[in-house]
């Protein structure tokens, strides 16, 4: 049997200006790059695979689309040993059991197709992205693929290619129109090129100068520019330094937040000194930072930021 779940919303059409404008009325500023090829995830019902560094935005990019296509938002989070049970489905074993017994007293036993009906159900994030409801299509997040195992990663390649799950005792539920997923791979190991060609890939790199500084404007407001343009120009800098974690947009917008908090406009050697876990989250990397000194830092910093 196979459960055709009905979905009648269709992305309106678009194009890749579209796309970067209602990124950006959303505060994520996408490069060409990136808002063409989430463009063609939308036209063409493809995955879209992002990798780069921890930080980079990736996962944003999801919470972005569902807010500007109305879409819910479906995360799930990959860890080592993720299965079916906790990406798919599952049984309501306690209902069903509450279910026999209540036949039981009623005096009759309960048919197998009551128990294994779906009133017991128990929808994880893949099934529930394809059980389309009244609306937009969800957007799946499915997040750091890569902490996942092997054997996850292929029961993805079965979803992603048909957009269907099997539920033996029910039958097999499909889309009629795909969910908008995004997967996401800080690559701490490689994906399979198998998955890969299930998707449209891109690369999210560490922005320019400009648009990180637009960026942590956007983000952290309650800084001056000046700042905002002092701290991107530090982190500049740090990820010149071949660190061990390089920080990525996210510590950006951090450290200015943090910087700002504490009722600065512009950064300064203590400042950075006193502030700097909140950009490297290894001590490795400060005292590499400290090692090498913070009045080079700070000077060019304010130099390219005033």
């Amino acid at each position: 049997m196979s459960i055709t779940r009905d979905q009648t919303s269709e992305p309106p059409a678009l194009s890749v200006e579209d796309v970067s404008d209602a990124l950006t009325r959303h505060d994520y500023l996408a490069d060409e790059g990136l808002a063409t090829t989430i463009y063609l995830a939308l036209a063409l019902h493809r995955p879209l695979l992002l990798e780069g560094e921890a930080g980079g935005g990736k996962t944003e990019v999801a919470k972005v689309l569902s807010a500007w296509t109305g879409g819910e938002l479906l995360r799930l989070q990959c860890y080592e040993g993720i299965d079916v049970s906790q990406a798919v489905y599952e049984w309501d074993y306690a209902r069903q059991l509450l279910h026999l017994r209540a036949a039981e007293g009623a005096g009759g036993p309960a048919a197998e197709g009551q128990v294994y009906s779906e009133r017991f159900l128990v929808r994880r994030p893949l099934l529930t992205a394809i059980d389309g409801r009244a609306g937009p299509p969800p957007v799946l997040l499915i997040d750091e693929v890569d902490r996942a195992d092997d054997e996850f990663e292929a029961f993805l390649l079965e979803f992603l290619s048909e957009y269907a799950v099997t539920v033996p005792e029910l039958g097999t539920f499909r889309a009629a129109v795909p969910p908008v997923v995004v997967i996401t791979s800080n690559r701490t190991r490689d994906v399979h090129d198998a998955l890969k060609r299930r998707c449209l890939y891109h690369w999210v790199e560490h922005p320019d100068f400009e648009r990180e500084v637009a960026i942590i404007g956007l983000r952290a407001p309650q800084a001056v520019p000046r700042l905002a343009r002092q701290v991107a120009a530090a982190v500049e800098q740090l990820r010149e330094m071949h660190l061990y974690k390089p920080p990525g947009v996210a510590e950006s917008i951090d450290w200015t937040a943090a910087i700002a908090a504490l009722g600065k406009h512009d950064i300064d050697e203590r400042t950075v000194e006193l502030t700097l876990g909140t950009v490297l989250k290894y001590r490795e990397d400060q005292q590499r930072v400290l090692g090498a000194g913070i009045g080079e830092l700070v000077h060019a910093a304010r130099q390219r930021g005033s």
